[in-house]
């Protein structure tokens, strides 16, 4: 490349950090506790469209929570995406549940609804008032469908084939912050949506996450076991098993400031994505759009090349020239302590993982780097 290496993606600094980081620091308000958590939490409820938010340190914490708080218990089973960070698979794992894995569709690289159907009308029985899957006997106790980065799943049907079975839904919209389906915010639709504000994040807080939802007993709940369950703060009484979860007011305090530069973001990472676009018409790759129906954020660009050694060529010849390109997530039902999981069939999920390249994608991107990224894969895919 002609300037200088290009990373995957960089957070943007351009508003208030500063100053409100600088509020903390002198005033001593810079752990769990303080004006900007209140404040974070309410401008995310707003921006996500719920009645409430709660900061957490983490998109995995929250995660965590988020089915614990809804019933999932060991031996339950839990579907997910294969194609996805582990986190969301961990979160399962974490309950002493099992990963269900089901396929995902390439307009959305997201759990695919209609395949989803077609397996639980095959595979499940309501026994008690739950869905079970005859092959196992295990209550399928919840859904956790994925955006992937920052592309919308196709939610409609999606949330129907859950209702009807009764199996409550938590969005995974992590990397989905400013993207919406239907003219309303992802993380939004189900029981409850969780959010990551880690740094590679279109929003940060540089380490940080969040449980949004328009339940109030469920939020009130993950608020008091994220700080300890404390019943009585003062004589130091506990009503559960607690969690130190919470989001420290100093990172808070970034995620402000970042929040006020939202549309800002969104608006500049579609410019760079429409430049993609446009850069790669008429070529070996094709980019990753939107769903129709959806409007993404653009967390991160992906293309898609015809075959894994053409995607394997292109990712190889990026990093060579000092751009920040990587590979989808190698899928979870590969990775060693998954691997005798129970699954639906996964062919889009291991097509899709062996020839998708992601590519830089900051805010602070220009068309001309765009470009130049964008001709040098072009370039290698053609061999």
């Amino acid at each position: 490349m002609t300037t200088k290496p290009l990373s995957l993606h960089e957070p943007v600094f351009a508003g208030n950090e500063w100053s409100y980081v600088k509020e903390c620091l002198d005033t001593g308000w810079v752990s769990s506790a303080g004006k900007f958590v209140d404040r974070f939490e309410t401008d995310l409820a707003r921006v996500c469209g719920t009645r409430r938010a709660v900061a957490l340190v983490n998109g995995t914490a929250a995660l965590d929570l988020a089915l614990r708080l809804i019933g999932v218990r060991a031996g339950d089973e839990v579907i997910v995406p294969s194609l996805t960070f582990l986190a969301t698979v961990n979160a399962v794992a974490y309950q002493g549940a099992v990963p269900l894995f089901a396929d995902v569709e390439e307009p959305t690289f997201g759990l695919d609804p209609d395949a989803l159907e077609a397996f639980l009308a095959a595979e499940t029985e309501t026994r008690g008032g739950a869905c079970v899957r005859r092959g196992s006997g295990r209550r399928v106790a919840a859904c956790v469908p994925m955006h992937a980065l920052g592309r919308s799943v196709r939610l409609e049907p999606l949330l129907d084939a859950c209702a009807r079975r009764g199996i409550p839904v938590i969005e995974d919209a992590a990397e989905a912050l400013g993207s919406s389906y239907r003219g309303r915010p992802l993380g939004s639709f189900g029981r409850a949506g969780v959010l990551s504000f880690n740094g590679n994040k279109i929003a940060t807080t540089g380490g940080g996450g969040a449980l949004v939802t328009d339940d109030e007993a469920l939020a009130a709940r993950a608020k008091h076991l994220s700080t300890q369950a404390k019943s009585d703060a003062d004589a130091f009484w506990h009503d559960a098993v607690g969690y130190n979860h919470r989001l420290p007011n100093v990172n808070a305090a970034i995620g402000c400031a970042q929040l006020e530069q939202l549309d800002g973001f969104v608006a500049r990472k579609r410019e760079i994505a429409a430049a993609y676009r446009d850069a790669f018409a008429g070529t070996a790759l094709s980019l990753f759009w939107e769903p129709a129906g959806s409007r993404s954020n653009f967390w991160l660009n992906a293309v898609l090349a015809r075959d894994a050694e053409t995607a394997a060529r292109v990712l190889k010849s990026l990093r060579a020239r000092g751009v920040g390109a990587r590979p989808m997530w190698a899928p979870a039902h590969l990775q060693p302590m998954y691997r005798d999981a129970p699954r639906a069939p996964l062919p889009v999920t291991e097509r899709l993982w062996r020839t998708s390249v992601c590519l830089p994608s900051s805010a602070s991107l220009t068309d001309a780097q765009v470009r130049e990224v964008a001709a040098a894969a072009v370039e290698a895919a053609a061999g």
